[in-house]
């Protein structure tokens, strides 16, 4: 398809008068990066996107992220032009109460959507996690290498580039070549504050190319310079791409052109007239597109069709028999009754940390699951994830080992990236006091309903010498704090199996699996209790022969301790069940009936956990003992800190006796 200047401009124009009235009329948003971005978005959406609006999962679409998630109105404008499922109501409709149009865009919530953005940062670094998912692909189904080429794309801001995260994710971006990424940098040089000046001075091409990344500068209204650096961008398959796009932050506004005025406010109507005049546009007419822009996108659409018509004519070729199967099983959930069954067991009595019994499953299940993939951040010797005899990402290699290295800021955000990308389950790992490093990114994680499995090792005080900075307090309690996060905490190497299983059954949202450094006993359950029952979230673990006189509940490696005095307790006249208590999400979503079995009403509770106490008032009552840790730990062998911090078994049947005395 020819597209004149005119019909370009007439293109940008449009993306401009609807991003302008959309947030007039919602009279909330930001205007001018859209205005800004037009000139981009014209050329990306008529001239270079390889996508179909009628399969928006296909699997070889080039990706496009709004990392400037602000600037939701741009991507809205030309979703609703290229013909995926947005009326122009939706337009009218955004920031309203069930709209397909928020103010930043959500995963999942409108089609065409890759990524939720708006925290800064966090759509840069989705872009490298999907670039290294598209290597995975392309390399696992090499008989064709045009089966997998598509391209990463994102437009990223000033806020985007200053965040923290940027940095961490551009480094491995370009230590790993991930030439598929072509990202435009629209530096317009304002923030919500003012001028860039007052914050921000450094040489970003020269940042970019110390990370080996391909740089270019142009003006980002030159249609012309626009698709020449994106082409520029394909052809450079070593290095992944940055374009510097000098703008203007709200173009064409009379008042309001480079000004921060516009960055998170509404023109006004006046203004908004005033851009439509000088456009030589009809003042008083609102989301209007001219007739010209529909046709120019409804070919464009049919040239889309062809390609992936194409495509999927040289996959029917390409992709069948064993190939096929593998390709199937990408896509498909895994069945964890059968994964169970090819799992060793863990012998009882014997003493293993969950760090080692959880590496020790997923050796099996890099073997049994091919789309399961991750790695650490530099710390997989003490994680115990990393699966030898699987490819290693490098230098220019991707694999299934993937060495993230001291970034967990990014890790997080690249996994969700890989996420997005489809048919992968990606974990990560680290220590459990670095998770306030990951928390933006599982946070979204979570809202976007991603299947990522977060593996936190070194979880409590019995981490020992390394004193406080390195023992985790408050974090498992923050952690249950994240809407829609599935933590999982397991009492022995029984119970990380079935975690694990857990986390890779669980495909609507993600998973964390909080392990122990330190050997723990594998417990007997006897004919009261299975390992399996860790998918219900708690379960009777050791119980009394009548009515208990008080119910102790204990997660982790506190559980196997919390068995031992509730039998120092039985030597003393007092009966103790014990009700180990892995995840309270999972809790959650048992029958009342279920729940009330294993922790009743009206019988008093104990809890028992090394860390603070928050939010175990739901299932024990706010009246319950609490032997809890509320201050940080300590420099100490963790022996000698659990006699410190009264986690023994000793001090536990004294405080319940104690505390039974009292009632």
């Amino acid at each position: 398809m020819k597209l004149t200047k005119e019909d370009l401009q007439l293109i940008s124009n449009t993306i401009k008068v609807l991003s302008m009235d959309a947030v007039q009329r919602a009279n909330s948003g930001h205007p001018g990066m859209p205005m800004g971005c037009s000139d981009i978005a014209a050329v990306l959406w008529t001239k270079i996107l390889n996508h179909n609006p009628d399969d928006p999962d296909w699997v070889n679409r080039d990706r496009f992220i709004l990392s400037a998630g602000h600037g939701s109105m741009l991507l809205y404008s030309v979703l609703y032009l290229s013909g995926y499922s947005l009326d122009i109501e939706d337009l009218k409709s955004f920031r309203q109460p069930g709209s397909l149009t928020p103010g930043h865009p959500e995963y999942k919530h409108t089609r065409g959507v890759e990524t939720t953005t708006g925290p800064l940062g966090q759509g840069f670094a989705n872009g490298i996690g999907m670039a290294i998912a598209g290597k995975i692909f392309k390399e696992e189904f090499s008989q064709s290498s045009d089966l997998i080429d598509h391209y990463i794309y994102a437009l990223v801001s000033d806020g985007d580039i200053m965040e923290g995260i940027s940095s961490e994710a551009a480094s491995i971006a370009g230590h790993l070549g991930l030439g598929e990424i072509i990202y435009i940098y629209d530096s317009n040089r304002i923030s919500i504050e003012g001028s860039t000046n007052l914050t921000f001075s450094e040489d970003v091409a020269l940042r970019f190319n110390s990370c080996n990344w391909h740089v270019q500068q142009i003006n980002g209204h030159d249609h012309e310079e626009i698709e020449d650096a994106v082409l520029k961008g394909q052809k450079e398959t070593g290095k992944p791409s940055i374009i510097i796009a000098r703008t203007s932050i709200a173009k064409g506004s009379p008042n309001k052109e480079n000004s921060a005025e516009s960055h998170g406010a509404p023109l006004g109507e006046d203004e908004v007239k005033a851009v439509k005049r000088n456009m030589g546009w009809d003042e008083n007419k609102t989301f209007y597109v001219p007739e010209r822009v529909y046709e120019i996108f409804d070919q464009r659409k049919e040239e889309l069709h062809k390609i992936y018509n194409e495509w999927n004519d040289l996959f029917e070729k390409t992709i069948s028999g064993e190939l096929k199967d593998k390709w199937n099983r990408y896509f498909t959930k895994p069945d964890i009754r059968s994964l169970r069954g090819k799992i060793p067991a863990f012998e009882t009595g014997s003493k293993i940390a969950t760090r080692s019994a959880g590496g020790k499953v997923l050796e099996v299940l890099y073997k049994k699951l091919p789309n399961l993939m991750g790695g650490s951040a530099d710390l997989a010797p003490s994680n115990k994830t990393l699966v030898k005899g699987y490819r290693e990402s490098g230098k220019n290699s991707i694999g299934r080992n993937i060495h993230f290295g001291i970034r967990e800021h990014s890790m997080g955000a690249i996994q969700n990236g890989i996420a997005y990308y489809g048919g992968l389950i990606p974990f990560s790992a680290t220590f459990l006091v670095f998770m306030d490093y990951m928390r933006p990114p599982m946070r979204i994680a979570a809202l976007s309903g991603l299947h990522t499995v977060y593996v936190f090792t070194h979880d409590s005080f019995f981490v020992g010498e390394d004193g406080p900075t390195h023992q985790p307090v408050e974090q498992i309690a923050s952690a249950r704090a994240i809407p829609e996060l599935h933590v999982i905490r397991p009492a022995d190497a029984e119970e990380t199996k079935e975690a694990w299983l857990a986390a890779i059954d669980r495909s609507n949202g993600p998973t964390m699996l909080v392990l122990t450094r330190q050997n723990l006993p594998v417990l007997e359950r006897g004919k009261i209790s299975s390992p399996e029952d860790l998918h219900k979230g708690a379960y009777i673990i050791y119980d009394t022969e009548k009515k208990p006189d008080i119910i102790i509940l204990a997660s982790g490696s506190e559980v196997h301790i919390s068995i031992e005095a509730a039998k120092e307790l039985k030597q003393t006249g007092i009966d103790a069940r014990v009700v180990s208590f892995p995840s309270w999400e999972l809790f959650d979503l048992q029958s009342e009936q279920y729940r009330e079995s294993v922790v009743p009403p009206r019988i008093p509770c104990a809890v028992v956990e090394a860390g603070i106490k928050m939010g175990w008032e739901k299932y024990s009552g706010k009246d319950a003992l609490f032997i809890t840790l509320e201050r940080f730990g300590a420099s100490a062998p963790g022996e000698e800190l659990a006699k410190i911090f009264g986690f023994t078994k000793e001090n536990i049947a004294e405080r319940v006796k104690e505390y039974l005395s009292k009632l």
